[in-house]
């Protein structure tokens, strides 16, 4: 598969998750359909301020999400110099207060502590690489904040890849709980050793 094909995919399945959970949080309204009752086993999503917390949660994700490709993927031109700074900022703020609210539900995701510590350093890992890859470009060290950035990213896609896991996984596991145990690991660990390699062989490159 091209380079232009990977990106295209990304690009896809970035936007289509990204409209599934607006469908799904937005349009469905999730609280009123139990759509998270599977997902997180304690707070009741009726009451207040628990829908705030996990919308807040959703749609600075789906930011993410989405604004995620156009900076790694489109080069920032003079012209587009300051876009990509701003969008950045967005990019940046949108992680740190998802990351937070995400380490804060993972106290209660559905298949106990084994759950709950993946999701909780998948938060974790996603601030602190975000973070660090805007320390490296106040240091104005570019290629360093491309690194981290892609690492952050790898970490962002977690959103699409917990999706594309989980129902194959409760199929196979025949419980869904099971699933969920397995896939709050399996949604992030493979994205960074992928983005690990595609960084190595980006480093060859430059030799």
């Amino acid at each position: 598969m091209t380079s232009k094909m990977i990106r295209a995919l990304v690009f896809i399945l970035a936007f289509s998750i990204a409209g599934y959970a607006m469908v799904q949080y937005g349009v469905l309204q999730a609280s009123d359909a139990g759509l998270v009752s599977f997902k997180l086993q304690k707070p009741d999503f009726e009451l207040q301020p628990w829908v705030y917390v996990l919308y807040i949660h959703i749609f600075t994700a789906i930011f993410a999400l989405i604004i995620g490709p156009f900076q790694l993927f489109i080069k920032p031109t003079h012209a587009r110099r300051r876009w990509h700074r701003l969008l950045g900022y967005g990019y940046v703020f949108s992680i740190v207060v998802s990351g937070i609210v995400s380490v804060y539900l993972s106290l209660f995701a559905t298949g106990g502590w084994i759950s709950g510590l993946g999701f909780m350093l998948l938060g974790v890992l996603w601030i602190a690489t975000t973070l660090t890859a805007t320390r490296k470009i106040m240091a104005k060290d570019v290629q360093a904040h491309k690194v981290w950035m892609l690492r952050s990213y790898a970490l962002t896609f977690a959103a699409v890849t917990l999706r594309i896991w989980l129902a194959p996984l409760a199929f196979v596991l025949g419980d869904f709980e099971a699933a969920f145990r397995v896939v709050a690991w399996l949604c992030w660990i493979p994205n960074l050793l992928v983005m690990e390699a595609v960084i190595s062989r980006m480093r060859l490159r430059q030799l």
